[in-house]
Parts: C-alpha cells; sequence; structure tokens
C-alpha cells in the first residue's frame, strides 16, 4: 500500500515525459545470482519476458517510441554458443511471439543486422515486423539487436556511398548528417530523448551512438529484471525536472 501512494505520489511529479525512451536492459546475469539461481542465464528469461512490461508502463505514460538495447553485435558472437541460442529463443517466443499477439498497440523494427542473428531469430522477428506493419496506434518499438553504433554509421556512409550515381566529389562537398541519418538503421524515426541504463553502469556500450548525441541519460543501479515502476517513475522524474544524471 504505501509503495502504490509513493508511486502515486512520484507520477504526479512527472509532469513531462518524453517522446522517445532509449533503454540499455542491462544486468540479467547479475540479478540472476543475487536472487540465488544456480544458472544465471535464468535472468535473461525474466529479462526478456520484463521487456512487455516495461513496454505497458510507456504506453500508459503516453510514451509512444521506445527502443530497447536487446543484444550487441559482440553479445551474439562472443558469448557461448548455448547461451546465445537460449536467449535468442527467448526473443522468438517472448518479443517476435507474445509481445506481438498480446499487446495490439506497437508497430515493432529491429536496428542491427538480422545476418548476424540465428535464422529463427531473424525470421520471426520478419514475421512480427511484418504482422504489426499496418497498425495504426502511432506506437513504435524498436529493438537493437545484433547492434554496434559504430558499424551503423559505417553502414549508412557504405549506403551513401554505393547510391546510384553517386559522384565521390560531389558527395563529399555536399554531405551533411542529415544524409547520414537517413541511412541508418533507425531511418524514419526519431532520435531518443532520453536514455534509461540499468545495472549501475555508466555507458552507452555502443547503443544509439549517432541518436543520442542530445538525449538526456539516466543511470539506475537496479538489475533490468529487477526494474520496478517506481525506478522508472523517479526516472521520468529527472527528466522532467531537466536534470542529467
Amino acid at each position: 500500500m504505501l509503495r502504490a501512494l509513493y508511486a502515486r505520489r512520484l507520477r504526479t511529479q512527472v509532469t513531462r515525459v518524453p517522446r522517445h525512451v532509449g533503454l540499455v536492459m542491462d544486468g540479467n546475469r547479475r540479478w540472476a545470482r543475487e536472487e540465488g539461481f544456480a544458472n544465471p542465464s535464468v535472468g535473461h528469461r525474466y529479462g526478456v519476458e520484463h521487456i512487455q512490461t516495461v513496454a505497458g508502463w510507456c504506453a500508459e505514460l503516453g510514451i509512444k517510441e521506445v527502443t530497447i538495447y536487446v543484444a550487441s553485435s559482440d553479445n551474439v558472437r562472443k558469448r557461448a554458443s548455448e547461451q546465445v541460442t537460449f536467449y535468442m529463443e527467448l526473443i522468438e517466443k517472448v518479443i517476435a511471439g507474445s509481445l506481438v499477439a498480446s499487446s495490439p498497440l506497437w508497430r515493432l523494427h529491429v536496428a542491427g543486422r538480422l545476418d548476424e542473428l540465428p535464422d529463427s531469430t531473424a525470421h520471426a522477428l520478419k514475421l512480427a515486423m511484418e504482422a504489426t506493419a499496418g497498425r495504426e496506434h502511432g506506437h513504435e518499438l524498436t529493438l537493437a539487436i545484433g547492434y554496434d553504433g559504430r558499424q551503423e554509421v559505417v553502414d549508412a556512409v557504405r549506403a551513401l556511398l554505393e547510391a546510384d550515381g553517386a559522384d565521390l566529389t560531389e558527395l563529399a562537398r555536399t554531405l551533411t548528417a542529415d544524409d547520414i541519418a537517413a541511412h541508418l538503421y533507425t531511418r524514419g524515426r526519431s532520435d531518443p530523448d532520453f536514455i534509461i541504463r540499468t545495472s549501475g553502469e555508466q555507458r552507452l556500450s555502443g547503443f544509439l551512438m549517432w541518436q543520442a548525441a542530445h538525449a538526456k541519460l539516466h543511470f539506475c543501479d537496479v538489475n533490468w529484471p529487477g526494474f520496478r515502476h517506481i525506478d522508472f517513475l523517479r526516472a521520468l522524474r529527472t527528466f522532467a525536472r531537466g536534470s542529467r544524471t
């Protein structure tokens, strides 16, 4: 009851909300260890399932754009194969499956290289994007998966250079930031104005490096599966107050 009262008080202090929130969902395995699970990968299951909960909080508050850092390119390439397989199966089941089916609000997008993912995961995400493409509620959920912010900029510049009829001398003379932005993985969607990272790590780890140039940042000590509604409201309170933490 006291927590509910506190949450209501926090909500009154959230006088404005960001248009677009970026979330770095860090600390899944750490949370599992702290909770006493013998297999720390269990934290990934709780973490992936928590995406749906947090997306619901965003929708309730009128936040219509959310981008979630699900897995970097390094995560996909360097983790032990069994761990990656387990995690990707969760993505297929929970995000590409139940989240899409249970929430009619969100249009699903992917930022990253699908060709770095297992074929079944890439296929499931493509089907989910197709299934949600016609939704007209205006809520955009982007998964950064198989993602690397520096590689994204490289790929954008490469696409510019490889465009039909590109004149390199003219391109060098006229190139603008908007030209590069038009070829990013997130083209057509707005830049985030607020980014939250859980687990206490105070870095972006390559997340939306180009797009986050003007975003406010909030670093939360709570690990992602334990990220509560009141933690979310506290973060939004800092955004409403115009502070950078």
